[in-house]
């Protein structure tokens, strides 16, 4: 895959409690973890779910096993060290990342960071929101129009470090040159609608692509961290 990422505090957070996993190669690893907790815990929780996975599956061919035990192990290191950390009581973070093999690319995915496929003309959230207001459309509560204005919007189901343990979302797709994933934090789906990520994604290089994400996630309010990886399937 042929990678751009962005990360960027945002307009009005103090900190960037994001943090993104890159890691370009035969088994490319790529994904967003948005933290959250007072003081730093937010950064802590993120950057510990990057740097754990990324060890755990470094250089090792996809699997499905790998992935799963490889989110669990972060999720546990997180729930001990805000145990063992007064400062860090309650911290967690989301974490969504796609790894690519040969013919398939595997989904990993706790929270509400999202992962889209963008394949030919057409856009798909292939991620499943793990939140309350998500939940509520699903149950047909709700409408999907009225869960962008609920305020109880930005309340997750799922988080790494929450519990000792985690039900982890994997989903195997089967990987086609030509297509594009889009991985983020809330703080870009926040503002900017699928149709419009679908026009950037086909109009744009993956470069510009992502700084036009950025721009317009940061121009429509920006009131989060906003971060994103867009990666394309090579021949």
């Amino acid at each position: 895959m042929r990678a751009a990422s962005r990360t960027h505090i945002g307009n009005v957070r103090a900190s960037n409690q994001d943090a993104l996993i890159v890691v370009p190669g035969k088994y490319g690893l790529y994904g967003v973890a948005d933290g959250m907790g007072g003081h730093k815990a937010g950064d802590v929780a993120s950057q510990m779910a990057v740097r754990v996975l990324s060890q755990e599956l470094e250089k090792k061919k996809p699997s499905e096993a790998l992935l799963r035990s490889g989110i669990e192990k972060a999720n546990l290191m997180i729930y001990e060290e805000q145990k063992r950390n007064p400062d860090f009581s309650g911290m967690g973070t989301t974490l969504t990342v796609i790894w690519e093999d040969r013919d398939r690319v595997l989904l990993g995915h706790v929270g509400d960071s999202r992962a889209y496929r963008l394949r030919g003309k057409e856009i798909e959230q292939v991620s499943l929101d793990h939140s309350m207001v998500a939940e509520m459309v699903r149950d047909g509560v709700i409408t999907a129009e009225e869960a962008l204005r609920h305020p109880y919007r930005n309340i997750i189901t799922r988080a790494l470090g929450a519990e000792d343990t985690v039900n982890v979302d994997i989903l195997e797709m089967e990987r086609q040159p030509g297509d594009v994933f889009l991985i983020c934090s809330d703080g870009l789906s926040e503002y900017v609608r699928d149709r419009e990520m679908r026009d950037v994604l086909l109009r744009l290089s993956l470069e510009d692509a992502a700084d036009e994400l950025l721009r317009r996630a940061l121009e429509g309010g920006g009131r989060d961290n906003v971060s994103l990886v867009i990666a394309e399937v090579t021949a």
